[in-house]
């Protein structure tokens, strides 16, 4: 297989063309988010390129300090990304969260990178690419699942009150939440997968077929990699969930608030 093609600059700027017409059709339907859509595309090209630049780096300098650094920047801000989301838990909850997702995200990472593809966990030409998929993965169903949760018992916090006056243990009241909770978290997931190979050849597997790896390896990595990253949501949000839930109340037995107003 010949590699993958060369994009030179004049082309790719060719692709934002796409975006006036986008503009157009928002502007003719009279959605007012213009602004965003210019905003985010720009951000997201900037943040893109730093990045590029940034692994080219690391990349012709491979040191385990830089890797584990941008690792550890990696974590940091998708823990912020998470708490920027639900912005109502108050500090007891946020450093659960926090907690679950750094060593739920860290552990699948390392169980991959070591075990799977069986390189050094410092190398980052595989650390890096796959703990931003995983993490990016692990955001998302946690947001997902902590709204859910919260949406949940907040609107019906007079039922879970009164279940509890009448001798329902916290743990069985509390069950149902969390389990409605964890499946919104990982239905985007599961309904990824479900059109994988059919409906979409998923971004990792095309990359690697337009660098000119063999498809049925790259079908080997997209496979393993949608695993792991269905691992890592479901675990990051069980777990978050499970250590919420389980301080949700007094030592008394009452339903403690989540909000910053509970400190």
């Amino acid at each position: 297989m010949n590699g993958v093609a060369q994009i030179q600059l004049g082309s790719f700027l060719l692709v934002y063309v796409l975006l006036l017409v986008v503009l157009g059709i928002m502007k003719k339907c009279r959605i007012n988010q213009t602004k965003l859509l210019v905003l985010a595309s720009a951000r997201m090209t900037l943040q893109l390129i730093a990045a590029g630049y940034a692994l080219t780096f690391l990349f012709e300098h491979p040191h385990p300090l830089l890797t584990m650094g941008y690792l550890a920047v990696l974590v940091f801000f998708t823990i912020y990304l998470v708490l920027s989301r639900n912005k109502r838990l108050n500090p007891r909850f946020r450093v659960i969260v926090s907690v679950s997702i750094a060593s739920c995200g860290l552990g699948v990472i390392v169980f991959f990178v070591s075990c799977v593809v069986g390189q050094s966990l410092f190398d980052p030409q595989y650390m890096i690419p796959i703990s931003g998929m995983l993490m990016g993965n692990a955001l998302t169903g946690v947001s997902l699942g902590l709204k859910s949760f919260w949406n949940g018992l907040e609107g019906q916090r007079a039922r879970v009150e009164a279940l509890l006056n009448v001798g329902a243990t916290p743990e069985k009241v509390l069950f149902p939440f969390v389990c409605q909770a964890l499946e919104t978290a990982l239905v985007p997931t599961l309904n990824s997968m479900l059109g994988m190979g059919i409906v979409v050849l998923p971004g990792m597997m095309t990359g690697q077929i337009l660098a000119g790896v063999s498809p049925i390896q790259a079908v080997r990595y997209q496979v393993v990699v949608l695993l792991m990253v269905t691992a890592a949501a479901a675990l990051s949000s069980f777990i978050s969930l499970r250590l919420v839930r389980n301080r949700c109340f007094t030592p008394g037995g009452a339903l403690r608030p989540m909000d910053k107003a509970s400190k």
